[in-house]
């Protein structure tokens, strides 16, 4: 019965379209999450010409702790892909690998850690987590649309 269900999800995913930038737009605009005194605020403009340009903040109080410039973008096989520039540095790209209407999987099992990032959108309430390949050592936001 699992091989029966593993074999028709391949063949679902299989079946469906490629995924494009376009499809992730509902990740798009001002989320923040504060909770004990500190922050994380995370920003997407909408999808354009191929790309979703964001940013991300977070803090306790007044002052600032980290930073990410981050995009989302077609790779060379016009696969979307995840990039982030955590505090401003070099670029580390996650594949997009699995999403719906409303979440989506980015993965680079070749990355220290973070190496997946998922979102999930629920109305005003978007979830980021991120974790090792297997799910381990998992970090959640919770957001609200602002």
């Amino acid at each position: 019965m699992r091989m029966m269900a593993a074999a028709l999800s391949f063949l679902l995913v299989a079946a469906s379209p490629a995924a494009t930038v376009d499809d992730l737009g509902w990740l798009a605009g001002d989320w923040v999450s504060e909770a004990d005194g500190r922050w994380t605020e995370e920003s997407w403009a909408p999808p354009r010409g191929g790309l979703m340009l964001g940013h991300s903040r977070s803090g306790r109080g007044d002052a600032l702790r980290e930073f990410e410039f981050i995009r989302i973008a077609a790779g060379a096989d016009g696969t979307p892909a995840y990039i982030a520039m955590p505090q401003g540095g070099a670029p580390v790209t996650f594949r997009l690998v699995q999403r719906d209407k409303a979440s989506a999987t980015f993965e680079n099992a070749a990355h220290d850690y973070p190496q997946r990032i998922a979102y999930a959108r629920a109305g005003d309430t978007l979830t980021a987590t991120i974790s090792a390949i297997d799910g381990s050592k998992p970090r959640r936001w919770t957001y609200r649309r602002r």
